[in-house]
């Protein structure tokens, strides 16, 4: 991983005086994706700076890379990973003169032209200087998992790693784009078919497309892109068997790993509980590798940390349960930073947790360079389809809702149609007639893959890079081969469901290679499922620390006032401290990010390498998992104790409520407003239980009474005790003042 950043005129002129002032900014600002060297090249109307992170021959390579008869001249941020057989295949009496795996670009350029990277297998970004034509080229991987952003007006480019580069030229634009960024769907959560270009979030910052050569003549800026790579559709032909499928995914994600796994330093590995980063440990070839799981209340709640560490236990690998316990809740500097390094609004939980696990490995093992990653497995291979079957859905569930979401999205571009789906919910038209231009009218599914693929770029390879970044580590995610994910998009449409329904095809490639135990292990969420509660209050604590500090910056710019109602955000805040909501705390999160951001462009913060210093982060050496299973709980998930001698009563601002004609909905009122509804059939220990308890019995007289058990109603009674709608009396046996 490295750090490459430049400005070039397009007007055929050269470069002014202080060009070289301006790509020092840049390379101070980047300074964190390469602490190991920095270069700077000004010549005639470009100009480069790189900084440089070395997994791969750290005594050599050395860039800006020129070729040997002085006509190329490249920068790159990556990893080739066939560097080796593209060299020998090139023309004889080549000699590369470093063992850069990058600087075999330049001979592929020079010998194929636009095609050079049609072979390539890696990850990467690069700007390549063509002085003999004069033009400048940038290009990006097939999946975007290396970024490069550029901003351009009519005299020149300036291009750059990260965005908050460009901020440090005072002719680059800083303006947040508000009316984009609310209507993006990662933004806001809305399932969709969305596809084409992803969002930068700030006006006049452009980003290069994926597997996109964008090629610039510097004499008058004519610009044209060259797409050298695209997601195939299926292939109805394919003579392939099921098993056929399974072995060569088998035999790709071998050779996928192996690449990744090859460095001249130290590599870690991220490892949940799931089947995706233990199939990278795996088959990652060699032993010692050093293995790092996110230790949260959700992870130990949900079981994806006690999945890692048993995963590890059984491959032989050291674990390390990097502690993120209830009460390491990341102060408002500490949030403003993080966002600023990521520059993304959809900064969350996982971002902050893998950023806390990067952290961690960096400060205790140094020579750890690299982080291999079980990412994108998901996305590319059916992880969530499930998910989009709904509860108990089949197959034909998630076609039907893909069928949901594709006329959705085709209302939106033709919305005077709408109007025919609204009788009773029976339509009058066919889908297929609503938008009959989209691609993907006839086949829904590949809409859904080409959907995950865009989402991969804006939101996961995005972040994967940021954490990772920010700690001078390179993330390396083995799932994202091209031939990887070409082999799973060509499957023929009959045989979908066969293959990927639960990522069966990744299941069944890892028989024999993994053990059973873990093979077979259903899938589970990094943070959700149970123990999210616990996410939702520690992101709102985080939010309402210091008389909500973080709101209040974020509503404080022109735009922010512009398009946020103050009012109801506060209230949004005010009902999750009283009652955190799955998805609510994160969208409300969001919102705050995006006028942090805006902020911060106005007055740009010091480079994330200078950023303040943070908690140290610490390991929980777990030893036996089962045996110790109680004091890890104790140790990482902060709960209010419930004592069965003790008074309890609800608050004094809340009521437990019904209606007549409703008699299984009751209602906990909190400050006049319904908080929360309890079924009285199908929660009756815990409605009974809050109906009981008048500030006279203790809990334990309350259990008696309503012969009910502790176990069944202890989570309720916890969240209730966390967010206050229940107090306990001062005084066993003394009645609560109502």
């Amino acid at each position: 991983m490295c750090g490459i950043a430049g400005v070039a005129r397009i007007d055929g002129t050269a470069l002014p005086e202080g060009a070289e002032a301006l790509l020092e900014a840049f390379a101070r600002t980047l300074a964190h994706r390469g602490p190991d060297d920095r270069r700077l090249l000004c010549d005639g109307p470009v100009g480069m700076a790189f900084n440089r992170l070395s997994l791969v021959n750290p005594e050599d390579g050395a860039q800006p890379l020129v070729s040997s008869d002085g006509n190329l001249v490249l920068i790159a941020n990556g990893e080739v990973y066939n560097h080796k057989e593209l060299a020998a295949g090139l023309p004889s009496g080549t000699r590369l003169s470093t063992g850069s795996d990058c600087e075999v670009l330049l001979y592929l350029y020079q010998r194929d032209g636009l095609r050079f990277l049609d072979r390539v297998n890696g990850m990467f970004a690069f700007v390549l200087w063509d002085r003999a034509r004069g033009v400048l080229l940038m290009g990006r991987d097939r999946f975007g998992i290396k970024p490069l952003y550029y901003h351009r007006n009519g005299e020149r480019v300036v291009f750059a790693s990260e965005m908050k580069a460009l901020f440090a030229d005072a002719a680059t634009p800083r303006r947040l784009d508000w009316s984009r960024a609310l209507s993006e769907y990662d933004m806001n959560a809305t399932p969709g078919f969305v596809h084409g270009r992803i969002t930068t979030w700030f006006e006049d910052l452009q980003i290069v497309a994926p597997g996109t050569i964008l090629q610039i003549r510097l004499q008058d800026g004519t610009t044209s892109e060259h797409r050298y790579w695209e997601l195939p559709g299926s292939d109805a032909h394919s003579d392939m068997t099921d098993e056929d499928y399974i072995a060569e995914f088998r035999d790709l994600l071998a050779a996928s790993v192996a690449d990744c796994a090859t460095a001249d330093t130290e590599l870690g590995l991220f490892l949940s509980g799931g089947i995706d980063s233990a199939a990278v440990a795996a088959l990652a070839p060699g032993s010692g590798l050093q293995t790092f799981t996110a230790l949260t209340p959700g992870t130990v709640l949900n079981g994806d940390a006690r999945g890692g560490h048993r995963t590890a236990e059984l491959l032989g690998l050291a674990n390390h349960q990097v502690l993120i316990g209830s009460d390491r809740v990341p102060g408002p500097q500490e949030w403003r930073d993080l966002v600023w390094l990521a520059e993304t609004p959809l900064v969350g939980p996982e971002i902050f947790y893998k950023f806390e696990l990067h952290r961690f490995a960096r400060q205790n093992f140094p020579d750890i360079k690299g982080m291999l990653l079980g990412a994108a497995a998901d996305e590319m291979n059916g992880g969530y389809i499930p998910s989009f079957a709904g509860e108990g859905g089949t197959w034909e569930d998630f076609e039907s809702n893909l069928g949901d979401l594709y006329r959705r999205q085709a209302l939106e571009r033709n919305p005077k149609l709408g109007h025919w789906w609204e009788h009773q919910g029976v339509p009058l038209l066919n889908d297929t007639e609503i938008d009959p231009a989209s691609p993907y009218r006839d086949d829904h599914f590949a809409g859904y893959f080409a959907w995950q693929y865009r989402t991969l770029e804006q939101y996961n390879v995005w972040h994967e890079d940021r954490t990772a970044a920010g700690n001078s580590v390179e993330a390396r995610v083995p799932f994202l081969d091209h031939r990887l994910v070409e082999l799973v998009a060509r499957i023929p449409a009959a045989r979908r469901s066969a293959l990927l329904w639960d990522k069966r095809i990744v299941r069944e490639a890892l028989k024999g290679i993994l053990p059973e135990e873990i093979r077979t292990r259903p899938k589970g969420y990094f943070f959700h499922g149970e123990g999210a509660r616990h996410t939702d209050r520690f992101f709102t604590r985080l939010l309402a620390q210091d008389g909500a500090a973080l709101l209040e910056e974020a509503l404080s710019s022109d735009n922010a006032r512009r398009y946020l109602n103050a009012d109801g955000l506060r209230t949004t805040l005010d009902r999750l401290e009283r009652s955190p909501s799955t998805g609510s705390t994160e969208l409300l999160l969001r919102i705050v990010n995006l006028g942090l951001l805006d902020v911060m462009t106005s007055r740009l913060p010091a480079a994330p390498s200078l950023a303040a210093a943070r908690p140290t982060p610490v390991e929980l050496k777990i030893g036996d998992w089962e045996r110790e299973a109680r004091d890890i709980v104790a140790r990482v998930v902060s709960e209010p104790e419930l004592d069965r001698g003790a008074v309890y009563a609800l608050a004094d601002n809340a009521l437990l409520a019904t209606v007549p004609a409703q008699p299984d909905s009751w209602f906990v009122v909190v400050d006049g407003s319904f908080e929360y509804e309890i079924s009285a059939s199908g929660d009756p220990a815990w409605l009974a239980l809050l109906r009981t308890l008048d500030g006279t019995l203790t809990l334990g007289e309350a259990l008696a009474k309503t012969g009910g058990e502790l176990a069944e109603v202890t989570e309720p009674f916890q969240e209730a005790l966390a967010v206050g709608v229940i107090t306990a009396v001062p005084g066993t046996g003394e009645p609560v003042r109502r």
